[in-house]
């Protein structure tokens, strides 16, 4: 038996397979187009690309068969559930990619049960002497993209590795090619030498099954245990914005950028449309015993609704967890406010009520609880969003900026304290 891999064209993500039956051989075929190839140019069942690799495999036939000598590429695949998976908060979930545990359902309201099996947050990590890198993933949902946002961020995986000099950075985005599963070269031609790491997972499908492949002569490793004084995870609960809409790719969102320049593992509870403080969920993320918490709730929030549930919010956290700094975050300003009274309005109602909780809780007692404001966070040129409120790649990096500024004290301050 024969295994080939046909690049067609160009090495690239297009990928067929077919079998090839030769003078009593069979040979295994992968066909691999260009990451460029025309959308309509069909490698499946395309006769022309089958009359290729049908000479293909006679030329190495003839080659064999006068002492040449073959050289056969093998891929081994990883399931990443066998790595470092980070952003679970919960082992005990329906579907190992899952972000709420098992017993969640029918104890969250339905949209947020459905929301939680985004896989938004999660990352891989890993470490790997292979200089060429492999992915196979199958999403839950054949919605691979929205109107405001592309499939790479909505349905894509995002690979990073730690450079020599200490920062992460971007090498591959994993871009879906069809509706269920994709497999496709991340990167090729790295240089020789053994690295650490990062893939992050789609932001607004889930996922059923990932996998890592890399050449069979090299090894693949789980990432090593973080330092103990970085393993607490920063928790941001939140909205659509907190899930990560509308970021080209998953590590581009605030979450995934703050939790690789500090260090830390991230876990994101954000639900699109549903991010709304309810007992619930509060009574879930107390279960938890994270660096920070990070409530970033009112862009699906009204004024009344702030004065009903923040303070009661708070209270269940820090009945769980007594000196665990709490940061509320007002909403970004939307990027027409300063021009259309609507959203002016409701920024200016939501966040006086959050300022009013805010200090009626400082007022009787409650600690270590830190306010973020929200007119900066997105900058002041208009420029950060994608449709006046979900944030483009750019309204992402500054707001890490700006959290950045409030989360990152808190967090020299817990392992001081530690």
């Amino acid at each position: 038996m024969l295994t080939m891999i046909v690049h067609s064209l160009a090495l690239g993500s297009v990928v067929t397979s077919m079998g090839l039956v030769e003078e009593g051989r069979t040979h295994h075929v992968v066909v691999i187009g260009s990451p460029n190839v025309n959308p309509g140019y069909r490698l499946v069942d395309n006769h022309y690309v089958a009359g290729r690799v049908k000479a293909f495999g006679g030329t190495l036939t003839a080659q064999r068969g006068a002492g040449g000598t073959r050289s056969e590429a093998t891929t081994r695949w990883y399931d990443v559930r066998s790595l470092t998976v980070e952003g679970k908060g919960w082992s005990s979930t329906k579907a190992f990619f899952d972000r709420l545990p098992a017993k969640a359902e029918g104890v969250v309201r339905p949209p947020v049960w459905d929301l939680s099996h985004d896989s938004a947050g999660l990352c891989v990590r890993f470490t790997t002497d292979a200089t060429s890198l492999q992915a196979r993933w199958t999403v839950t949902s054949k919605q691979l993209a929205m109107p405001h946002m592309p499939a790479t961020g909505v349905s894509g995986l995002d690979l990073y590795v730690k450079t020599e000099r200490g920062p992460w950075r971007w090498v591959a985005v994993g871009q879906p090619q069809d509706a269920s599963t994709s497999t496709m070269t991340l990167v090729s031609g790295l240089p020789e030498g053994k690295r650490k790491f990062l893939l992050y997972l789609p932001l607004y499908n889930g996922v059923s099954a990932v996998q890592i492949g890399i050449p069979d002569d090299r090894k693949l490793e789980k990432g090593a245990p973080r330092p103990s004084s970085h393993r607490s995870p920063i928790v941001f609960y939140g909205t659509s914005i907190t899930q990560g809409g509308c970021a080209s790719r998953p590590r581009m969102t605030h979450t995934a950028i703050l939790g690789r320049r500090l260090e830390r593992p991230v876990i994101n509870p954000g639900f699109s449309g549903n991010g709304l403080m309810e007992p619930e969920m509060a009574s879930l993320l107390s279960e938890f015993d994270p660096a920070v918490y990070v409530l970033d709730c009112l862009p699906n929030m009204t004024a009344e609704l702030v004065t009903e549930r923040v303070e009661p919010f708070v209270r269940t956290l820090r009945k769980a967890r007594p000196s665990t700094p709490i940061v509320l975050a007002e909403d970004r300003t939307y990027s027409n406010a300063p021009l259309v009274p609507e959203p002016f309005e409701r920024n200016r109602t939501s966040r006086a009520a959050l300022k009013s909780a805010y200090e009626h809780l400082i007022a009787s007692g409650v600690r270590n609880l830190h306010y973020l404001p929200g007119e900066t966070q997105l900058g002041d040129d208009g420029e950060g969003t994608v449709d006046g409120s979900h944030p483009t790649d750019l309204g992402f990096f500054r707001m890490a900026e700006a959290f950045g500024k409030v989360i990152e004290p808190l967090l020299r301050e817990t392992v001081g304290a530690h």
